[in-house]
Order: C-alpha cells, then structure tokens, then sequence
C-alpha cells in the first residue's frame, strides 16, 4: 500500500503505484499517475492529467500539472509527462499541454529543476537537464539532452536548445542555442563551447577537437561567407565527427529565430 499522510488529499480516481510515499497536505487529483517510488514531501499539487515517472521525487510548494499560462487555453484535456529519477524543487512549476502545441508537455529522465524553476505549455525537455534556481522556458521551447539553463535565466517561446549547452545565469535567450553551445549575457550571445560538459559527459579528444574546428569555421571572424556556405563547407569536412554531425544537423533545423551567435566585437550588453 502507498504511504500517504492523514492530511493530504488523493482523489480516489489516481493511480497510485503501491510503494509511493504522499507526505503532509499534499494535494492529487483524479487524473495523475504516480508511478512505482514516487516521492511526494509535502504541500505539492499535482492536478490535470500528469503521469510522474517512477523513482522522481517532488519537493514542498511544487505546482505540477495545472492549467497552463496562455490565455488561449479552453480547457482542453491535455497531458503533463515527467520521465523517470527527476528532481523537482520547492515552488517548480510545470503545466500541460495545448492544442496549439501538440497536447502535451513532456520531461525526460534524470533531470533536477531547482527552486522556482518554471517549464511552460507544450514544452520538450531532454535527459539529464538542469534547471538552476529560477530558470524559466517559455511554451514551446525544446531543451536538449543534458543541457544547462543557469539561475534566473528566461528562454523565449519556441527556442530550441541544443543538447549539452549551457547557458549561463541570469541571460535572456531569444535565438536557438546550437548544441555544446555555452551562451550568456542580458541579451545572451554565443561566448564558446562546454568544453568542461563535452569532458565530463566522456567525449574524446578527437571529437571536441574537431568540434572547435568546426566552431571557429562557423563563427570566427575572417570568414566572410554566408552562413549557409560555411555550414556546408564545415558539413564536407568533418563528415566523420558525430558531435559535429550534430551541430550540423540542427543548424541545418533553422526554425526561423536563427542562431544565437557571438556578439560583435563593438557591441556592448
């Protein structure tokens, strides 16, 4: 049987796996799964239909699953999915889907949202992400497998960033970030590659070497071809580099917001 506090509330209609834990005046409504080794502490919401994948733990005052912030929400019956071993932090908030964005919000596995941090509507969110205190994505926005979003950044509505970028504290993110990408800044700009993650995720040599070729092809400063050549020029010549491949791919994705890329050396912040 599921350990669940006399104070909090579980509507009869949840699926509760047996061996989850519901600590004091949280609150569960008729629509969420908690899967096996769920962990609830203490005053967390979890409402509409959100499934929690087992093994996630949810720290007091987190918000999960309510409607989302767009006034163009009508109520449709939309889904919130939280992967497997996630870390949700106190005051997190996340919200299901629209339809305007496919009906659903989706959270990998292994991920930690620290304190505040805020996962709009129809958002995707990779493996072993990490949301620093107070980092905010907008709906719409994709997050790639172990990126970082630092403290008191906001990533604007329908950005894609990269797998293993990084963006520094307190930035604003309006372009996509490339992968392996680290960007800062009031207006973030491209300031270089997680060379630290790309080490610590275990990339060899080779690879980030061929990466910071491929990098400084792209962005450097003496290059005077459009952007579209110098990709397909970069694409030609590191054909066998998978992380490049990668890079390459997603640039190639261009949504229509561009990439975020270095700043001029005259501009100011």
């Amino acid at each position: 049987m599921p350990e669940i506090h006399p104070t909090a509330v579980v509507d009869p209609r949840a699926e509760v796996a047996d061996d989850v834990a519901i600590g004091p005046y949280c609150v569960i409504g008729p629509d969420v799964t908690l899967e096996q080794g769920v962990r609830l502490r203490a005053h967390v919401v979890v409402e509409g239909r959100t499934r929690v994948g087992a093994g996630t733990e949810i720290f007091p005052f987190a918000s999960i699953g309510l409607p989302p912030q767009d006034l163009k929400y009508k109520g449709e019956p939309s889904d919130l999915v939280i992967g497997r071993n996630n870390k949700i932090r106190e005051h997190v908030t996340m919200n299901p889907g629209t339809e305007g964005g496919g009906m659903l919000t989706q959270i990998g596995d292994g991920c930690l949202f620290m304190v505040g941090a805020h996962v709009a509507h129809d958002c995707r969110v990779g493996n072993g992400v990490v949301m620093a205190n107070n980092a905010t994505i907008a709906g719409h926005v994709i997050v790639g497998d172990f990126a970082i979003i630092g403290g008191l950044s906001a990533v604007r509505q329908f950005v894609r960033i990269g797998p293993h970028a990084m963006i520094g504290g307190m930035s604003g993110v309006e372009q996509d970030v490339i992968p392996f990408g680290t960007v800062m800044g009031e207006r973030a700009a491209l300031c270089g590659l997680n060379i630290v993650g790309m080490k610590r995720r275990g990339f060899d040599k080779d690879e980030i070497r061929a990466l910071r070729a491929a990098y400084k092809a792209l962005f450097g400063d003496a290059d005077a071809r459009l952007l579209g050549e110098r990709i397909d020029a970069v694409a030609a010549q590191h054909s066998d580099a998978p992380a490049v491949d990668q890079l390459i791919a997603f640039m190639r994705a261009d949504t229509g917001l561009g990439v975020v890329q270095p700043r001029a050396a005259n501009d100011g912040d």
